[in-house]
């Protein structure tokens, strides 16, 4: 059978072949506000886009690997009050990612690779792995896309050009959109810079968790550095290099 990288287009039987050699991947993302000039499903569709790419070049490479249906909806409330956003409790969205990984380890798959597009749900997702592998006999991988990318996209220098990594609405995530779907950038309503903002967040680092009273997104304007910044050629090479490491952790991640 020609192997496919998308298991929403397979049938029970062709899963039940292809399961026990394969990695799954499961992406998990968020539906929420990204200011005034990007769509909600910013996150799923920068997330699906990197998995599905990144599967194809580690299918090529001799690493089988298929991408499960998103988790669309993730921990959003710290986006609140702002509309359209559609938002799971922690607690709630560890137990979906849990059960849902559960499905996968009961349709006979033995590497399960979290790989999240969303900064609230960076923690919650290790949690749920550390929970899948302690209930089921799975590996499980669990990491954010750009945690994964943090070292190849900084050492490539574009990142500097447009802003945080990953930021909010900002000049990454807005290239990233204006390379995929540019139809939805808003581009009468992209806001200006904030002004001063550190280029790397803590999540990046993987450095202490620090927050500040008062330092909810929905209490701010809803983006974290200048949208203006960002342009489809920046989210096209920063896609490449993105998918590229994410297929290189997937490869690394099935030869154990």
């Amino acid at each position: 059978m020609t192997h496919r990288t998308l298991l929403a287009e397979m049938t029970r039987e062709q899963i039940r072949q292809i399961a026990p050699t394969t990695t799954v991947v499961l992406p998990t993302a968020a539906v929420e506000q990204h200011g005034p000039h990007l769509p909600i499903a910013t996150d799923t569709l920068a997330c699906t886009t990197i998995c599905q790419r990144a599967a194809e070049i580690a299918s090529a490479e001799g690493a089988p690997v298929t991408v499960a249906p998103a988790v669309h909806f993730g921990a959003s409330h710290h986006h609140r009050p702002y509309p359209g956003v559609l938002s799971l409790s922690l607690t709630t969205f560890i137990q979906v990612v849990e059960e849902v990984c559960e499905s996968l380890a009961l349709s006979g798959f033995k590497r399960i690779a979290i790989v999240n597009g969303h900064g609230g749900n960076d923690a919650a997702i290790r949690v749920a792995a550390t929970d899948v592998s302690l209930a089921h006999r799975v590996s499980v991988a669990a990491a954010s896309y750009w945690t994964i990318a943090a070292r190849a996209l900084i050492e490539d220098g574009r990142v500097r050009e447009v802003g945080q990594l990953p930021g909010h609405a900002g000049g990454f995530e807005t290239s990233l959109v204006l390379a995929l779907r540019p139809e939805l950038v808003d581009r009468a309503s992209r806001p200006a810079a904030l002004g001063s903002v550190p280029p790397y967040p803590a999540d990046v680092a993987q450095s202490a968790t620090v927050i500040r009273e008062g330092g909810s997104i929905g209490a701010g304007p809803g983006y974290s550095d200048d949208p203006s910044r960002g342009s489809a050629a920046h989210g096209e090479h920063m896609l490449g290099i993105i998918s590229r490491e994410v297929a290189r952790f997937l490869v690394e991640f099935s030869r154990h």
